[in-house]
């Protein structure tokens, strides 16, 4: 498998905010832009009126299959989120479920092999030898390259790590967690230590704190402008957070980038981190595009670990 790009598109809003047509341009112009790799899970986007989950995945699939281009991608998918309707309940981390969701991702993207697939949710009662060897068998059937864990605890990410290394079974290669520059202790104090200690790649999701690192929310009024996302972003209008956006705005002048781009930047310049970031809009993609080649400098980095320490 080629090398990840710092910055992974995600999926989760193709037929959710952006419809299927759009999504086919969304995706065009990201791999015009280097942005190879994309994330998307069996579950997207299940909770939109109408949908019953799969949606994202059938709209990869028809793409590629439209454009020939499934070599130049990467295609992460995921498996195993409780909580969905339909298709998708009952999900787990048992070896049955997990073989079953994957051959249904593999039918909707239309494809032969998964580059990179997560088990979504821990479900913290399997054992990991069974989740393990369940993924083994993918992988011997050739139906997937490599396998992440997704929204793990450190000790159960632990005991699988250790489960594998005992038992000869498929190890994981990556963590995908909740990581920004705003939302730093709980990743930084626990399952980052995990990580490091394993030798994990880390693939962080709510890259900009659900909009809050763009700059567009600096207040209440901003945020209710916002039906769809300044909900989530009211929660990090603190003193922190209007320390942290007055930071990226000075590193931002410095480099003349804006907020986003900074705010990826510095995700990715942390060890084995990579960014998981959607885009609705052409100009969303642009910054991510931009945000893979801004290099920012130890002075830009400490100036941003000092706004944002305590969270």
């Amino acid at each position: 498998m080629t090398a990840t790009p710092s910055i992974v598109l995600g999926a989760n809003v193709f037929g959710w905010s952006v419809p299927a047509e759009q999504s086919t341009a969304i995706l065009d112009a990201a791999l015009e832009r280097g942005l190879t790799a994309i994330d998307t899970a069996d579950v997207y986007s299940h909770w939109a009126p109408g949908n019953v989950g799969g949606e994202s995945e059938t709209i990869i699939g028809n793409w590629m299959r439209q454009r020939g281009n499934r070599s130049r991608l990467q295609i992460h998918t995921k498996g195993g989120a409780p909580g969905a309707p339909g298709h998708l309940a009952n999900a787990n981390a048992t070896a049955a479920y997990l073989t079953k969701a994957v051959d249904a991702s593999l039918r909707r993207l239309g494809i032969d092999c998964i580059d990179l697939y997560y088990v979504h949710y821990d479900d913290k009662v399997t054992p990991p030898d069974d989740t393990l060897g369940g993924l083994q068998r993918l992988i011997e059937q050739g139906k997937i390259r490599a396998i992440g864990a997704s929204n793990y605890s450190p000790e159960r990410l632990t005991l699988a790590m250790e489960t594998s290394a005992k038992h000869g079974l498929p190890r994981f290669s990556c963590l995908q967690t909740h990581y920004n520059l705003a939302d730093r202790s709980g990743f930084e104090s626990g399952l980052g230590p995990v990580c490091a200690n394993y030798g994990l790649s880390v693939f962080a999701y709510y890259a900009l704190a659900k909009g809050f690192l763009t700059g567009k929310y600096r207040n209440a009024g901003d945020a209710a402008k916002s039906a769809a996302r300044g909900g989530g972003a009211t929660a990090y209008l603190t003193p922190r957070g209007l320390r942290i956006l007055a930071a990226l705005d000075k590193v931002s002048a410095a480099h003349n980038a804006n907020d986003a781009q900074v705010a990826l930047a510095w995700l990715t310049s942390r060890p084995r981190v990579k960014a998981i970031a959607s885009a609705t809009s052409i100009p969303q993609l642009d910054d991510l595009a931009a945000a893979m080649t801004l290099k920012l400098s130890p002075g830009d980095i400490a100036a941003l670990d000092a706004a944002s320490v305590g969270g």
